[in-house]
């Protein structure tokens, strides 16, 4: 296996329903937390990875993203003119010059093991990042992804992050039972899509963020629909383990589902915590409200 991930796969054609009437004409991924929305945060975990292509998958209403990650000559301009060059290093800056972006167009919302393979003609036989931007996963040094592929390189084979959840949230994730072989590191012996606790092997969750080898395309085209009449990742993924060895990872970091609105909330108050401009009288504000 290639032991050079460049690749990351963003599946964003969701419609967000769960933030209606937010999310009506504005795609979830762009929901700003504090000053920056939630699909630049993933893509700068990726490119603190070294990953240099960006594939995005999209769907109707989501010209939003490309919109942001494009070039915005007349706002560079006005922000030139007035001389704001804080405000302009920033717009010129959202991604590197050398990472480039791809964006592909799903046609049907046939679940996140389709999105997935709706990139194959970019990724080929490589091996790549999947990033779900819902997962907002905050770290005081590297970011989940680079631990990822650090853990990638060590192990040579696919590696997928996990955490502990609740006895009673498994319905909510894809869980893995595995066999510990280091440290935070685990071989899946399997893994199950949104287990009843009582049909649960374990309380490790998938976490939104995946390096897999190209092969797994294969796998996913003859991949019928499973939970949800959706083409599920998970059924791809236990079909991959028959064949090679795959790793779950208990990443370090702060993981926020960005996907339900609590979680939104929670990350939105933890990282205006953090931020180096408003966090002194954010928090002296919060602090009236308890």
């Amino acid at each position: 296996m290639v032991d050079r991930v460049k690749k990351a796969v963003f599946p964003v054609a969701g419609l967000g329903t769960r933030f209606l009437p937010a999310t009506k004409a504005n795609p979830k991924e762009m929901l700003p937390v504090v000053d920056k929305p939630l699909i630049q945060y993933a893509a700068e975990e990726a490119v603190e990875a070294g990953i240099e292509e960006l594939i995005f998958i999209t769907g109707r209403n989501k010209r939003a993203i490309p919109d942001h990650f494009d070039k915005a000559y007349e706002l560079e301009a006005e922000l030139e003119k007035n001389s704001q060059e804080d405000l302009l290093t920033i717009v010129k800056n959202i991604l590197p010059s050398d990472v480039s972006c791809i964006y592909i167009r799903q046609h049907e919302p046939l679940g996140l093991g389709h999105a997935v393979l709706c990139a194959r003609p970019v990724i080929g036989d490589e091996p790549f990042a999947i990033l779900l931007a819902d997962d907002l996963i905050c770290g005081d040094a590297k970011g989940c992804l680079r631990q990822m592929v650090e853990q990638f390189q060590t192990h040579k084979a696919s590696i997928i992050a996990v955490e502990s959840v609740a006895a009673d949230e498994t319905e909510r994730y894809g869980i893995i039972e595995g066999q510990s072989v280091g440290d935070r590191v685990s071989q899946i012996l399997r893994i199950i899509e949104k287990p009843s606790p009582q049909e649960a092997p374990s309380n490790l969750a998938v976490a939104g963020r995946y390096i897999l080898p190209g092969r797994i395309m294969e796998i996913l085209e003859k991949t019928s629909k499973g939970i949800g009449d959706e083409i599920q990742l998970t059924d791809a993924i236990a079909v991959l383990l028959e064949s090679e060895r795959v790793v779950a990872y208990e990443f370090f970091g702060e993981r926020y589902d960005c996907g339900n609105k609590l979680g939104y909330l929670q990350a939105m108050v933890d990282c205006a915590l953090k931020h180096p401009e408003v966090h002194a009288d954010f928090r002296a504000w919060l602090m009236t409200r308890i």
